[in-house]
């Protein structure tokens, strides 16, 4: 097995190279830059890379050119609003990139049997800001809105990372990336009263899923 791109969760990665990547057109959804489809672009028939971001296309496209990767096609498009059908794929993938939208787009895309495997946020995800992200979502609600789509859950799991800090002053560095997306939404100011209150922990938690279509 080829090892999982830096910052891929290797369980992700071991569940899709597990299928038959070399028969199989695989449409990567939130692509990016191009983390995972380039990393599968060696292993598939085809890939195709889709995110509404110019610029990270562009960029994905730079590095596949770099890489001489020709069956990789990079496109920009919404992928909560354009339908997956014409990309006429058999596994689908989506790496921090998740809504229900996604979810209902690649039931309709994928052929019977056709896999669908993602990494979303979990609930669990910064839970120390006292407030959910509103991409994330725990068990229950993942294997509802996969079986509403038709598809049968062949893995499920959460990675859970909790850091621990020994001072204020090193939690508050840890999140300092975080600080301006959290000023914005409130987030921000719960972490801090967190920390004031005692709390010296920041978790990192992520739900692995891969799903066929029935």
């Amino acid at each position: 097995m080829s090892p999982a791109p830096a910052g891929v969760s290797t369980t992700f990665w071991s569940l899709v190279t597990a299928e038959p990547l070399q028969t199989l057109t695989v449409l990567d959804v939130g692509a990016g830059s191009g983390r995972v489809a380039l990393g599968l672009a060696p292993l598939a028939r085809r890939v195709v890379a889709v995110d509404r971001d110019a610029s990270a296309i562009d960029e994905a496209r730079r590095r596949a050119a770099a890489a001489g990767l020709a069956d990789v096609e990079c496109v920009v498009a919404d992928v909560e609003t354009t339908e997956y059908v014409a990309f006429a794929p058999d596994l689908i993938t989506a790496h921090l990139c998740m809504s229900d939208a996604i979810v209902e787009r690649a039931a309709r895309a994928l052929p019977l049997r056709g896999v669908f495997a993602f990494v979303a946020f979990h609930t669990d995800q910064w839970c120390e800001t006292g407030r959910p992200s509103r991409f994330a979502y725990d068990e229950a609600r993942t294997r509802r809105v996969l079986g509403a789509a038709g598809f049968a859950i062949e893995h499920l799991e959460v990675e859970q990372e909790v850091q621990k800090f020994a001072s204020v002053e090193q939690a508050l560095a840890a999140a300092i990336g975080l600080a301006e997306r959290w000023k914005a939404d409130g987030r921000w100011f719960h972490y801090v009263r967190f920390l004031e209150e005692g709390g010296r922990t920041l978790t990192r938690s992520h739900l692995i899923v891969k799903a066929r279509r029935t």
